[in-house]
């Protein structure tokens, strides 16, 4: 009898580890909301281009295309900035890639690493995956996670075209919002 019981202990006991662990007050750390907002700036024309295309989008046979750009295919290292201007303060950088993902719409698969690199976030990473169709108005792409400041960080970010020029460069607004543990 006593053998069978055992395990059903250990389970009890396993499961109530991190209450017991936050009650004894070993654990310090404390869930904490950010909001950021920052301006996006995709650079794809000129000689300082900060996307650059590394696979173009797939054609038809022939030879139309299927206009949603499907199978593009851009690295990325953009400007992160306070304003919208490319001249107000840079907060860092979004490091990634977006590749033309859908075949009824212009949408991407957009992973990407916010660097940041000035200010209270200084050397702080937030990862972002998710769907951006830029076409729409809003888009929400989640946060999947995060390092120094940003550790355990989930969340999500919100996108808004702030302009987007003939020669296809983009200024975005972002806006993010995130969970994470507060290092005090």
């Amino acid at each position: 009898m006593c053998m069978r019981m055992a395990p059903l202990l250990l389970l009890t006991v396993m499961s109530l580890l991190p209450t017991i662990i936050s009650a004894n007050g070993s654990s310090t750390a404390e869930n904490e909301m950010t909001h950021l907002h920052f301006f996006f700036h995709d650079v794809v024309s000129g000689r300082n281009a900060t996307a650059v295309t590394i696979i173009g989008p797939v054609t038809s046979p022939a030879g139309t295309g299927t206009g949603t750009f499907f199978g593009l295919v851009r690295m990325i290292d953009d400007l992160l900035t306070e304003g919208p201007e490319p001249t107000s303060q840079a907060v860092g950088r979004a490091q990634g890639f977006y590749a033309a993902a859908d075949l009824a719409e212009v949408a991407f698969l957009q992973p990407m690493n916010l660097v940041f690199t000035a200010g209270k976030y200084n050397g702080s990473v937030l990862t972002v995956q998710g769907r951006n169709a830029p076409l729409h108005n809003m888009r929400e792409m989640p946060v999947v996670g995060g390092s120094g400041l940003f550790r355990f960080a989930r969340g999500y970010a919100q996108a808004h075209t702030h302009t987007f020029f003939a020669n296809g460069d983009a200024i975005v607004e972002y806006d993010v919002y995130v969970k994470h543990f507060s290092q005090n």
